[in-house]
């Protein structure tokens, strides 16, 4: 069964040079950048002849997954495993933050870590307290959701009931939260509107984006906001600057709303029979740019917020397709001048939304190749470690990815080290007393 599924692999070797040639380039132009490491003594000569070794730490790109499944292994050996797989791999985790299930009950919040147990909706202070013990950014998902709204909520039947609620749940949340959670998203899956038996009051607003981005604006004014919608909403159905997704931003920003990164996802979550006709365009990496390219143009950063790609049996052939897709999109997200994240969708099968093994271990916690490409890709293949020695004017100067790196410095005798941030944005100059 599974060759018959290599078809679906047809679009990405049909325009392999394409996908090859961006990719090649994108990463050279867009994830890397020269850095300058001036070296002087305590009197502000300069130390020719030093040997400068930098050695990457981090990547300022974001690769990320949720942490759903924090707190759903059945023993404690399962639990720590599960985590260091996490943080072995990724610098950023989604934290769930759906109202139906961080306070089903009006009024008393699921926030602590004792708080009752619900299946894949880890407490928020549990969440936080394994992403800051392992230097890894949290993300919030979301504020405003229709379909995860409380049942409480979904009882209102006026606009301003609701959005005194929303509003009162967005500042509890600023309070607590914003100082420790750098990214929000705002909004999530709109464009599915109309659908009653989905929404709540609120969603069916024309105006629902923009009031939600002015109270986060307002409420959040240091964090990032996020806007975030729904894979067929956005690849499938794509035209130009008249998609809706498009529109709706467009919109939003021409009313004064500050958005600072778009999300899209990318759950391939289809019947195995119709696998190769719903990913056609998905997989077409011609398509998948000429996307990208549009949205860029808005002027904000693209984010992958949640991502897919199912095996549909654990077998080595179908785990072989998943890392080669894997593969492929990763490569061609990071390449893109505009993406600044990419977040796949549960770790772990067994405890995750779909039952198509579209995570990236098995249940019991043996990695695929997907997670091995995933984290090699990130901690070997797009990450720099460089020699060099510096000149008369004790200047010497790497070409790196961009992110946080260890700077050591040997002249003679003397050996120092220091932290330095090679960012896209940032400074590419830094001076090393030894």
């Amino acid at each position: 069964m599974a060759y018959e599924r290599e078809a679906i692999l047809k679009p990405f070797r049909e325009q392999e040079d394409y996908m090859r040639d961006r990719v090649r380039s994108g990463i050279e132009q867009n994830r890397k950048g020269r850095a300058t490491v001036k070296v002087t003594d305590r009197e502000g000569k300069p130390v020719p002849g030093a040997t400068i070794t930098a050695v990457q730490k981090s990547h300022e790109f974001r690769v990320g997954a949720n942490l759903f499944a924090l707190t759903e292994m059945e023993t404690e050996e399962k639990a720590a495993e599960y985590r260091r797989l996490f943080a072995e791999c990724f610098n950023l985790a989604t934290l769930p933050f759906y109202w139906a299930f961080l306070e089903p009950e009006r009024g008393r919040p699921r926030y602590a870590e004792d708080s009752p147990k619900i299946y894949r909706r880890p407490p928020i202070d549990t969440c936080l307290a394994f992403c800051e013990a392992n230097g890894i950014e949290p993300k919030a998902h979301c504020l405003d959701y229709d379909i995860f709204a409380a049942d409480w909520v979904k009882e209102m039947n006026t606009v301003p009931e609701i959005r005194k609620a929303l509003y009162k749940r967005f500042s509890e949340l600023a309070e607590r939260y914003a100082a420790r959670i750098p990214s929000w998203e705002v909004t999530n899956e709109n464009l599915f509107l109309p659908n009653p038996g989905r929404n709540t009051v609120n969603f069916t607003q024309s105006d629902n984006v923009e009031w939600d981005f002015r109270m986060a604006d307002r409420l959040f004014p240091l964090n990032r906001l996020v806007i975030n919608e729904a894979a067929p909403n956005i690849w499938p159905c794509f035209n130009g600057n008249r998609s809706a997704y498009y529109m709706q931003i467009e919109r939003a920003l021409y009313k004064g709303c500050r958005i600072d990164s778009i999300g899209m996802q990318y759950h391939m979550v289809f019947p195995e029979e119709k696998e190769a006709e719903e990913t056609k365009l998905y997989y077409s990496p011609e398509h998948l740019y000429r996307v990208m390219d549009c949205y860029a143009a808005l002027g904000l950063p693209l984010q992958i917020t949640e991502l897919t790609v199912p095996c549909y049996r654990v077998s080595e052939a179908d785990e072989e397709i998943q890392a080669e897709i894997i593969k492929n999109v990763y490569s061609m997200w990071f390449s893109h001048p505009a993406m600044e994240a990419i977040i796949y969708w549960d770790v772990p099968d067994g405890y995750d939304w779909t039952e198509l093994k579209g995570s990236l271990v098995r249940h019991d916690l043996t990695p695929k190749k997907a997670y091995r490409v995933i984290r090699d890709l990130f901690h070997r293949t797009w990450r720099t470690e460089e020699e060099t020695v510096t000149d008369e004017a004790g200047r010497a100067s790497f070409k790196g990815f961009f992110g946080d790196y260890e700077i050591t410095v040997h002249a003679g005798e003397k050996s120092v080290k220091q932290d330095v941030k090679l960012l896209k944005k940032g400074k590419r100059e830094f001076a090393v007393i030894v």
